[in-house]
């Protein structure tokens, strides 16, 4: 039997009025998507800083969601996930979830990123979409592509 995966996970805050889980919520929510070995900077920023990021990197000029950035990929991953607070709790609002959901569903879906998961195809996406409702479901976290009933 293998051993569960390693995390080394740093937090930073750069997100006014965040409002956050606690350190453990938030690790608990990486280490459940976590497959292998990783080092992660899960990074809280502001729209501003969100909005310069996704310009510069995917050619958006809007704040993002949540943007993943892989930095090595050889034993043990290394990479920064950074989430957009504001823009997820307005989504979370736009689309009936909590912020605490909403945010689970992100940091999942980041890590997923970080290890190679993708959705540019929707078989890609179908795939990704399925690994995070099963890793969800083990949060009590509802599907977050359930439609409002």
């Amino acid at each position: 039997m293998r051993p569960p995966a390693r995390l080394r996970l740093s937090l930073q805050i750069a997100a006014p009025g965040a409002e956050l889980p606690s350190r453990a919520t938030l690790r608990r929510w990486a280490l459940c998507a976590l497959e292998r070995d990783a080092i992660v900077t899960l990074r809280f920023a502001g729209s501003r800083e969100a909005r310069a990021l996704n310009a510069r990197f995917r050619g958006k000029d809007a704040p993002t969601n949540v943007l993943t950035f892989v930095y090595d990929e050889r034993a043990s991953l290394t990479g920064d996930i950074v989430i957009c607070t504001a823009v997820v709790r307005r989504e979370a609002r736009e689309q009936g979830k909590t912020f605490r959901a909403h945010l689970a569903h992100l940091i999942v879906h980041g890590m997923l990123h970080l290890q190679g998961y993708d959705h540019q195809r929707p078989a890609e996406a179908r795939c990704m979409e399925r690994r995070e409702v099963a890793l969800l479901a083990t949060l009590r976290i509802p599907d977050p592509y359930a439609l409002p009933s």
